[in-house]
């Protein structure tokens, strides 16, 4: 009887995947209150200005923690590209929370709606497709 010199991974996502899914996922909720925290204040009400501050740094910490589990992901997975977007994700952040802070809307705004987008991107993509385990080699005998 001989035997297989591969073991198959089970399909589906690795716990490494399944933690960077659940990453995107608090990023996305993250950036999609960001514009409604942002209407609020712009129609008068000046608490909205608090709730969009926390706002940011909530972006900010999560997109930090994104880019720790893309890490896992690259390490376990072998798949490199949801470090180098969630490390995009957190420079576009970090641009838009001094834009803001700075008071520079016209770069505020638009880095904004560039940022939203490409988090709802990478959110698509790491649901999109599975980010299934490693095969490993199976000592032969």
């Amino acid at each position: 009887m001989q035997r297989q010199s591969t073991i198959a991974a089970p399909p589906g996502t690795a716990v490494s995947g399944w933690v960077l899914r659940a990453a995107a996922t608090a990023q996305l909720a993250a950036g999609f209150a960001q514009p409604v925290f942002a209407g609020v204040y712009l129609s008068g009400d000046f608490d909205g200005l608090a709730w969009h501050v926390v706002g940011a740094d909530l972006v900010s910490y999560l997109g930090i923690a994104q880019v720790g589990a893309a890490v896992a992901v690259w390490v376990r997975v072998r798949r490199a590209w949801p470090f180098w977007a969630s490390l995009a994700l957190v420079a576009g952040a970090s641009a838009q929370y001094l834009a803001g802070m700075d008071g520079a809307l016209w770069l505020h705004f638009p880095l904004g709606v560039a940022l939203v987008a490409g988090i709802a991107a990478v959110f698509a993509a790491v649901w999109a497709r599975p980010l299934p385990r490693r095969t490993k080699a199976a000592p032969d005998a």
